[in-house]
Parts: C-alpha cells; structure tokens; sequence
C-alpha cells in the first residue's frame, strides 16, 4: 500500500500518516481543543448538571449554560426569541418536535417536505403525515437548491434541509421560504445538519420555528441540537418525558420544568444529559469562530480542485439530468454537482461504487459509498447507481487531493 505522508494541520495533529479523510458530512474530525474539552470534564469536575450543589456540579452548570448561549450567539438570534434543547442527533431532534406536535391546534393541513431530503426529514414526515392522517407534498427543489414559493400550500409544517448531503446545494431563498410559510399560517422546521459547519450564514437571524443539527457535523462530540422558537412550543405537547424535565410528581400527576419559561428547553431533555459533549460543543464553535480566512479559503481551493478534475475528465451537473440524458454520454466519470461545494458526490460508468471505494480505502482515503440515506431521490426518483461521496473538511491538505486525484487517474 502506497501513501503520501499525511501533513499535520495544526489540530489535527494526531491524524496518523496516510490517513486521508474524506466523509466529514457524515461526522467531521475533532480537533484537540475539543477533544481536550471533553477529557476536561471527564477527568476535572466529571458531575450531574441541574441536580448537584458541589462545585463540579456547579462549574458543569455555568459550562453547559455557556453552550446554550454559545449555540444562540452563532446563529445571532436572539435568546428572548429561542431556547436551546439537547438530545442525541438531528433525526432524533426531528421526531421530537414532529411526534408531539399538535396539528389541529396549529391549524395544520399538510406537511411539505422535499425530494433532496436526508431520511431524517423525510421519513419523519411520513410518520407524521399517517398520524395526522394529513397530506404529505414532496416539493423538487430546484438546481440551485432554492424552493419555489408557490409549491408551498397555505397551513403547511414545512421541513426542509438548508444544505444537501449529496451535492452541498443550499437553500439560498430560506429567508424568503419562511417569510412565505409564516404569511399563509403555517410553521418550518430546518434541518441545518449539513450547514452548521461551512454555510452557517445561511442560517443567520433565520425567523424558522426550528432548527435541528448534529454537533458531530461541525467539528463536535456526537451530540443533537434543537433550537426553538419560543412562542413555537406551545404547539408541543410533552409525551417523551422522565427525570430532569419535572419539578414535582404524585402518584398520578406531575408538573413540568417547562412551565417556568426560563426552563423551556427542558420540554425536550428527558434524562440525564451528555454534559460533557454539550461543554465540548461550545469549545467546537469557539474553535469554527477562530477559523482563519486562509484555512476558509484553503477549504474552497480544494472543492474547486476536485470539481475542475471531473469538469476535464468526466461530466458534471449530473444530479439535473435525466437518466436517458445521462446514458448519451461518451465520458465514464460523472459528478452529480453543479458547483464546487466541500460536499461531492461522483460515480465512474462500469465500476461499482462500493468496489471503488474499497480500492480507495486501500489507499488509505476514506469515503462514503451508496445512497447517504437519500434513497428515495438518488434511487428511485433519479435511477443513479449508487456513489461514492467526497467530503471535504478543514483538516484536509492539499496532499489529500493530490492522492485522490492521482487514484482517479488510475481509475480513468
């Protein structure tokens, strides 16, 4: 097995060599300071949040309230305007808000998703759709990821993702999406899983009623994240509840932490929670708000790298095509992106994907293969074969693309 020898890149240091990793939308790397965070909690004040009086339980409070304004802060919305709740993933945040929200209070008729949609939005809005016993719209969205207003049905919950796990394509209109749902009374839930990390500014002074994200896309322990609108949670009815999110129980009764508005976030925290990932989260964004510009725009050099490889050797802009468009073609390598986005999706005419990404492996390049839980879209709507994804990360050099677009030299 041949390998480049793996350059160090500041916290990444611990990368070994020949390590080349490519699947950061599925999880990104960690670096040392957040690693470090997490050790911290574990080896200095390792301590129940909201139930001690000692001092460690007393710094793992102050911490984790630091996250929750942290998370607020990075998004600049305004802490009189939302709460921050806690849980395992972006799916299991999702299900949450879905599960226990009240559509005949709030009105609801439909619930509108689209066809670019993760399995998290996707599949819980079916199950959301048969309880209500509602209709369910799968809206296409368009190349560049935008949503066509009109789509939208008046007394919709729309749920959409703000950037696609497939090609990177964001919602680009989100602000004006929203500003439409709220006109026509109805409500949006945002899966930001995929953004948090390099389109966070999409996300900016957003008015949605939710936001989902895993903290484990953007450079954190593995950890879900619910930020909430709070004139939203009335429409919440609490089912999934246990200790941490009640403040008194009788025989046959009980009162919830919630009720104290001060204590909203509570209404989705059953349980002991993952203290010292949520501390750690905080030191995550700490560490994107120090990102120097040069790393930013090494980041996008090495996208645009990849993109120009496939635009010489192969095709590009196949996720707009039909699959009779796609078979004309003369070329054996195809990107389903438009743009040069950290997140690229290919595959090669002839070559099964999980094969290649087997021999890529070899190499030492690690990369996602199959459908990324987008099965309905890439398998049955578009009739692709399954992929193999590059997502990039700002541990990675230019060393990492030279090795893998020395491979697919080979490959051609």
């Amino acid at each position: 097995m041949a390998f480049l020898k793996q350059k160090s890149t500041n916290d990444f240091e611990y990368l070994a060599k020949g390590s080349i990793y490519f699947d950061s939308a599925c999880q990104s790397l960690r670096p040392q300071p957040v690693i470090d965070a997490l050790n911290a909690y574990y080896k200095e004040f390792n301590s129940c949040g909201e139930r001690v009086k000692y001092k460690w339980g007393r710094i793992t409070d102050e911490k984790v309230q630091a996250t929750r304004d942290r998370v607020l802060n990075y998004l600049k919305l305004k802490h009189r305007d939302y709460f921050v709740s806690f849980t395992l993933n972006t799916t299991y945040g999702l299900n949450l808000i879905l599960s226990q929200f009240n559509s005949t209070l709030a009105g609801i008729k439909q619930v509108v998703t689209s066809d670019i949609e993760h399995n998290s939005p996707f599949l819980s809005t079916i199950a959301f759709a048969k309880k209500h016993q509602l209709q369910r719209i799968v809206i296409s969205r368009n190349p560049d990821g935008s949503v066509n207003l009109d789509d939208i049905p008046s007394h919709s919950i729309v749920v959409l993702n703000v950037a696609s796990n497939i090609d990177g394509r964001t919602l680009g209109n989100l602000n004006a999406v929203i500003k439409h749902v709220h006109s026509t009374n109805g409500f949006i839930v945002i899966d930001a899983a995929q953004a948090m990390s390099h389109n966070k500014t999409l996300l900016e002074k957003t008015a949605a009623d939710a936001i989902c994200f895993s903290a484990h896309k953007m450079y954190a322990p593995s950890l879900g994240v619910m930020i909430v609108r709070k004139d939203f949670a009335k429409y919440i009815e609490t089912q999934f509840i246990g200790g941490g999110m009640v403040d008194d129980v009788d025989v046959d009764t009980y009162l919830l932490s919630n009720e104290n508005p001060a204590h909203l976030y509570t209404k989705f925290e059953a349980g002991l929670q993952a203290w010292g990932e949520i501390i750690a989260l905080g030191e995550a964004i700490a560490w994107l708000e120090r990102i120097p510009k040069n790393k930013q725009e090494q980041l996008a050099k090495n996208a645009k790298r990849i993109f120009d490889f496939f635009e010489t050797n192969g095709t590009t802009g196949n996720i707009n095509l039909s699959k009779n468009q796609r078979d004309q073609s003369s070329k054996k390598l195809h990107l389903l992106n438009s743009t040069p986005t950290p997140t690229l999706s290919f595959y090669v005419d002839g070559l099964d994907s999980h094969l290649l990404g087997e021999a890529l492996a070899e190499e030492g390049i690690m990369a996602r293969t199959g459908y990324f839980c987008v099965h309905y879209f890439l398998d049955h709507k578009m009739h692709f074969p399954p992929l193999v994804r590059i997502s990039l990360g700002y541990h990675n050099t230019e060393d990492d693309i030279d090795h893998l677009l020395n491979i697919l030299k080979k490959v051609l």
